[in-house]
Formats: C-alpha cells, sequence, structure tokens
C-alpha cells in the first residue's frame, strides 16, 4: 500500500539577489526556472500544501542578501502569490533548517516530505537535502524549478550546467527524489511520492553508462 506524502513546499531563497549581478542564476536560465517556481506555488495551493517563503540574510549593511535592500526581497512574481497562510523564515546558513525553527514547525503540521524549489542547486538546495536526512525527512527537488551558477577557484572550474546537472544525478542517488515541475505537480494531484533512485542501483546504471561508451 502507497503511503500518501504529506508534503509541504519550501521555496528557497527566491530573492532577487539571484536575478541579476554576480549571483545571476544561469542553468536554468531563471526566465525558465522562476515560472516553474510559480507553477509549483499553484499547484500547491490548489492541494492545500503548505508553503514555506525562506529568505536568506547576510546581515545588516552586508554586500550580499543585506535586509532593507532591493536584493534581499522575494521576487515580485513570488510575493505577489503570498498569503498570510504561509510560513516565512530568515536563515543565515545554507541548510533551510540550520538556525531556524523549520524543521520543528514542519513536524507539528505533521509534514513527512519536503519540496525544495529556488536558488541555489549548487548552495543551499543541496545543504537542505543533505540535512534533511538526519532529520527524517524526504526530500523532493525539482530539477526544472531551481538552478546553479559557473563556479571557478582552486580546486577547477565547473560551468553551471555541468553544476547543475551533476548535483541532480548526485541528489537523486541518495539524498532526494528528483523530478521536474510537471512529473511533481501530476504527483500531487495523484496523492502519489515521486520515485527516486539508491546509491546502489545509480552505481550500477553509471558503471553500464561508461561501459557503453
Amino acid at each position: 500500500m502507497t503511503t500518501i506524502p504529506r508534503r509541504a513546499l519550501v521555496l528557497i531563497d527566491v530573492q532577487q539577489q539571484y536575478f541579476d549581478g554576480l549571483l545571476e542564476v544561469q542553468y536554468p536560465p531563471h526566465s525558465e526556472s522562476l515560472p516553474n517556481v510559480l507553477r509549483a506555488i499553484d499547484a500547491a495551493t490548489a492541494a492545500g500544501i503548505p508553503i514555506v517563503a525562506v529568505q536568506h540574510s547576510s546581515g545588516e549593511g552586508a554586500p550580499v542578501f543585506a535586509p532593507g535592500t532591493p536584493e534581499f526581497e522575494l521576487h515580485p512574481e513570488v510575493a505577489q502569490r503570498a498569503t498570510g497562510h504561509w510560513k516565512s523564515v530568515t536563515k543565515e546558513f545554507g541548510s533551510v533548517y540550520a538556525g531556524t525553527d523549520l524543521a520543528d514547525w514542519l513536524r507539528g503540521q505533521g509534514i513527512d516530505t519536503v519540496t525544495l524549489v529556488g536558488y541555489m542547486t549548487n548552495n543551499c538546495v543541496l545543504a537542505s537535502a543533505v540535512e534533511a536526512e538526519y532529520l527524517g525527512f524526504i526530500t523532493e527537488v525539482l530539477s526544472d524549478a531551481t538552478g546553479a551558477i559557473n563556479l571557478a577557484n582552486e580546486a577547477g572550474f565547473a560551468d553551471a550546467r555541468s553544476v547543475h546537472l551533476t548535483l541532480m544525478a548526485l541528489l537523486n542517488s541518495n539524498w532526494a527524489r528528483v523530478a521536474p515541475t510537471e512529473a511533481w505537480s501530476a504527483a500531487v494531484a495523484a496523492h502519489l511520492p515521486l520515485e527516486g533512485s539508491d546509491l546502489g542501483r545509480s552505481a550500477q546504471a553509471g558503471s553500464l553508462a561508461v561501459v557503453a561508451r
């Protein structure tokens, strides 16, 4: 018998900071990912799924994510959909759970499955999915409603597409069930869980993929 997921939709840092400038999301481009964030919000609203809006704060006067600046605010299209029923969370760390009351609030709502959308794949989405394993929540990540940036440092370079696609495969191998928004919306409407992979099956498929090259 399939257990009906008790979901919450968590909007991670869909803030103006990610739509222009140094931290502008590159892949999928925000012109594609934001509409999917909005579709997820609409699907969750229609299904009566609780919605959490998270905003990152680096503190007053910080060069990025400074409260009181336009960059700190939610994207206007998200803010227009917000209602008094949404839970608001301000965080200081990558994970939405670290230093916040979110885990306790989710448990109080009877939530067992957390759906993550927003930014960035290579930071807060990854950190949140990993911490959720310890906290006991099932994590879903919507692959086309999240996004990454190009990265380069002393360890190397990775373009945003490679970062995003690699992390989607990594998350789906252990920490999350990854799917596009359309598939998730269908699962929500049908009261079904998403299907995911695991490390064993992912390793086996990876080995076969290498051999086939």
